[in-house]
């Protein structure tokens, strides 16, 4: 029996061992690997940082703690809400300035590119209906956006709802509309790019404390040489609605492009209707049908949102009405330039085509 068992506990010790001896070096492996890619990762985010902040020298280069603290560890108090790109918080500063961070989501739609692209080209734009980029953070493997907070949220909260739209007199949508306008010529005509959008629409309209409007989310912006007319893309971004029928179906997209979306806005600014509701007696048009339907009926008035005064908006009201139909044709040649359309809004004797 003793001879038998010494060699048997001397085989499991073996095995044992062995294992042990196994385990031990994969541990090792994983361990190695870990500080490898963690290693790669700081250096990467280093890298990226440091060419950001030679990209945009006038951007604000945060510490992940100092917001942290600013958003009190990202609360759900303090989230204001969130879109493709990730959730969007509230913070104050340690020098009192509210700011908004937004902060790229692990699994969000929208990716770095559209981080860095946003972080490249605000830092270049600089006007009153443009929300001003304040810096960036790129820490703990984390990529945040730091912006100047609007206290009044974006149009939709208001557009929408229907207590709320009270607040959006006729006067206060006309100055909506015109700052708008003054934002979207800078991005195509003043400023020192030509920039096309690409996802104008109500979201990305906030209201500061004055409830004047201001242009956000750049992540999906293109840039344009001043010699350059189109571009084509096989990546269709934007909202539905609010894109044109030639970057749906070819993949275009050009200044008319903004356009188009911001016929769209016009019209809803108008109505308090949305882009994803049908209208019509049947319930089977769309927004631009429907509107187009009374335009052509002579009953442009019943487009109005019901909320607002007629009295002494009428005219106006129909003059931006024909101004988004005529922003919103098939053909984006047949579309005015922002210029144009500027014009169109200020001038009353500026000749109007016919949608």
């Amino acid at each position: 029996m003793i001879i038998i068992l010494v060699p048997v506990t001397g085989v499991l010790i073996l095995i044992g061992a062995l294992a042990y001896y196994i385990r031990r070096t994969k541990n090792k492996k994983k361990d190695t690997e870990y500080k490898a890619k963690n290693s790669k990762s700081k250096a990467n985010l280093m890298t990226e940082a440091g060419d950001f902040d030679n990209n945009a020298p006038n951007l604000m280069v945060y510490r992940f703690s100092d917001i942290e603290v600013a958003t009190n560890r990202f609360s759900f108090e303090n989230k204001l809400g969130e879109g493709g790109y990730g959730p969007v918080y509230k913070g104050v500063l340690s020098d009192g300035r509210e700011i908004a961070v937004k902060k790229l989501s692990k699994t969000s739609t929208q990716g770095f590119e559209e981080f860095k692209n946003e972080v490249m080209l605000t830092a270049k734009l600089q006007h009153v209906n443009l929300v001003r980029v304040l810096g960036f953070c790129i820490e703990r493997e984390e990529h945040m956006l730091v912006y100047e907070f609007m206290p009044n949220k974006s149009l939709d909260y208001y557009l929408y709802d229907p207590m709320k739209r009270y607040m959006l007199d006729w006067e206060k949508r006309v100055e909506i509309i015109e700052g708008v306008t003054q934002g979207l010529l800078y991005l195509q005509e003043y400023s020192r790019l030509k920039i096309i959008h690409r996802d104008l629409k109500a979201s990305n309209i906030l209201l500061d404390e004055e409830m004047k409007p201001k242009i956000s989310d750049f992540g999906m912006a293109r840039i344009f040489s001043k010699d350059e007319v189109e571009a084509n893309t096989h990546r269709i971004v934007g909202t539905y609605g609010y894109v044109p029928p030639e970057y749906v179906k070819k993949g275009l997209y050009s200044i008319k492009s903004d356009v188009y979306s911001f016929g769209v806005l016009l019209l809803q600014i108008i109505s308090g209707r949305k882009t994803a509701c049908l209208y019509g007696l049947h319930e089977n048009l769309s927004l631009l049908e429907f509107a187009y339907g009374l335009w052509i009926q002579e009953k442009g008035m019943e487009f109005m949102d019901p909320t607002l005064d007629d009295t002494n908006s009428s005219c106006t009201l129909l003059k931006c009405m024909q101004i988004a139909l005529l922003c919103v044709q098939e053909n984006a040649n047949d579309r005015p330039t922002m210029l144009e359309v500027s014009s169109m809004l200020r001038n009353e004797t500026t000749p109007m085509a016919n949608p």
